[in-house]
């Protein structure tokens, strides 16, 4: 004949796992969206760079507009999708020795309270320009 072990319970640790993983899992589950939360914002910060990036490229060649720099700036960040939503482009910085574009998006946030940061990247590059062979004699 087999006999069962029979579990004997202390009285007062009656329900004593339960309500500490009730107490504990939310804490946890916090955690872990904030992780994703800092992941957003750090994709979002990339896509920002790359977009200015991409516009500086183009804006800064020779004959490019700061037209074509943001069209070329809104293009890449409309491919990023809402993981990094344009809130403005502005190319109008620079001189004209140097090409500058500045991104803000708004980064997608899954904690409330985290919709209403922005993220800003600028690049400055150095136009194109064509500078003559110099005459050797």
């Amino acid at each position: 004949m087999i006999r069962r072990p029979t579990i004997r319970h202390r009285p007062g640790d009656r329900g004593a796992l339960t309500l500490s993983l009730a107490l504990v899992f939310p804490v946890v589950l916090f955690l872990v969206f904030l992780v994703v939360q800092a992941s957003l914002y750090w994709y979002a910060g990339q896509a920002a760079l790359t977009a200015a990036r991409e516009g500086a490229d183009a804006g800064r060649v020779r004959g490019g507009t700061p037209e074509a720099g943001e069209r070329k700036a809104r293009e890449f960040l409309t491919r990023v999708g809402d993981l990094a939503e344009p809130v403005t482009v502005d190319p109008t910085g620079g001189d004209p020795n140097t090409f500058k574009i500045v991104v803000t998006v708004r980064p997608l946030a899954v904690l409330p309270g985290f919709d209403g940061f922005t993220i800003t990247r600028q690049v400055t590059a150095p136009r194109e320009k064509f500078v003559p062979q110099a005459v050797q004699p």
